[in-house]
């Protein structure tokens, strides 16, 4: 078996100025870690799942977060530096990447040893998804280097949660700017 490598929301809307989503440039770092993570697990063999948000221009989660990544425009397209990886797609629409997707019948037919999660934003999307993970049982791995998210005491906060209370493996330095553990 090979392990699953979940990228979450490398999006255009999170990464480019001038979006109201913008993660801010010195997290731009996690960009080159993630593809050196997917260069090798792929080499490795395992499976490359990009899970990317995907909202109606009248999604209720607009109730909260400014309109972004809206499905169809560029803003929702996966950023270039990572397109080459993009094989299987799976859109969605909540904090949590299982919810309203098939993304449990996906890691199921895969049956991974580990699943290794990257992305943004540590503190909401990647930590919802980890959670979801962890209550279905599965191995979960997260490189501090290839997650980051807008705020750094919520990223810290987000690194500890998942390692402490959810049982995540928290691995590697944290990217430089994003904060510690």
């Amino acid at each position: 078996m090979a392990n699953a490598v979940l990228v979450v929301d490398m999006l255009r809307g999170f990464w480019e100025e001038g979006y109201p989503l913008y993660v801010g440039e010195a997290n731009r770092q996690i960009i080159p870690n993630i593809r050196r993570l997917l260069e090798e697990e792929t080499a490795k063999g395992s499976h490359i799942i990009f899970l990317c948000d995907s909202h109606a221009p009248d999604d209720k989660e607009f109730e909260m977060f400014p309109p972004h990544c809206v499905r169809d425009t560029e803003e929702a397209e996966i950023i270039p530096e990572l397109q080459q990886f993009a094989h299987e797609v799976i859109p969605k629409t909540r904090f949590s990447c299982f919810y309203g997707t098939n993304l449990e019948e996906r890691l199921r037919a895969l049956n991974p040893d580990k699943i290794i999660f990257v992305g943004v934003c540590t503190d909401i999307c990647v930590m919802h998804t980890v959670a979801d993970a962890r209550n279905r049982d599965y191995l979960v791995e997260v490189p501090a280097d290839c997650v980051a998210t807008f705020d750094q005491e919520a990223h810290r906060y987000a690194l500890r949660h998942m390692e402490k209370i959810l049982g995540a493996l928290i691995t590697g330095p944290p990217a430089e700017g994003t904060g510690t553990r």
